[in-house]
């Protein structure tokens, strides 16, 4: 297997090998973000791609986004784009170094980008970024893939994980997937763990 560093992730920008990228925001994400009335929270998108949930908060004027991804050359694009915009921070580093407390996590095709080995890390450190009472939510998929990434897995298999750092609230198949997706998406709901 590849090592999952930033010249991997960079060659994937690169060279357009981007197949996870829906070209829209997500719409179980965007039925989320629709019912959110409080445009103050601070929320953290991890491994955004072309961060089009991003777009969709900036459009519904949330006021407190911060970006981290780990290839330099969507970081280097997503800073052009947004320059001027003092609503939204893109930061290039490692999710799994970064500090800050948020409201909200949003999950869109990051869990299935790390290597397996580092899910156990990955939910710890989104209880740890959590505020008390903050929400990861998003999409995990509940089927597996030959090599990766993506990586998949089961709804048992992360219910198992997820149980002892993260409440959850919901953890169901997504009603609203693209039809690609449909059925192979799992909607998650979690609370932090005090």
């Amino acid at each position: 297997m590849n090592k999952l560093d930033q010249d991997f992730w960079n060659n994937k920008y690169k060279n357009n090998q981007t197949g996870w990228d829906l070209g829209q925001v997500s719409p179980p994400i965007k039925s989320y973000i629709d019912q959110l009335e409080n445009k103050d929270i601070k929320i953290l998108i991890p491994g955004a791609g072309n961060a089009y949930e991003a777009d969709y908060l900036l459009e519904n004027e949330f006021k407190d986004i911060t970006i981290i991804d780990i290839a330099p050359k969507l970081v280097k694009k997503l800073k052009t784009k947004w320059e001027d915009n003092p609503n939204i921070q893109i930061l290039h580093g490692d999710f799994f170094k970064h500090e800050g407390k948020y409201d909200l996590i949003i999950e869109q095709t990051f869990f299935c980008a790390i290597d397996p080995s580092e899910r156990a890390n990955y939910v710890k450190k989104m209880n740890e970024l959590l505020k008390q009472n903050g929400k990861l939510v998003g999409l995990l998929f509940n089927r597996h893939f030959e090599g990766g990434p993506p990586f998949g897995g089961s709804k048992e298999e992360y219910e198992e994980l997820f149980k002892e750092q993260l409440k959850l609230n919901v953890f169901e198949t997504a009603h609203n997937s693209i039809d690609p997706r449909s059925g192979v998406e799992l909607w998650i709901n979690c609370k932090s763990v005090d």
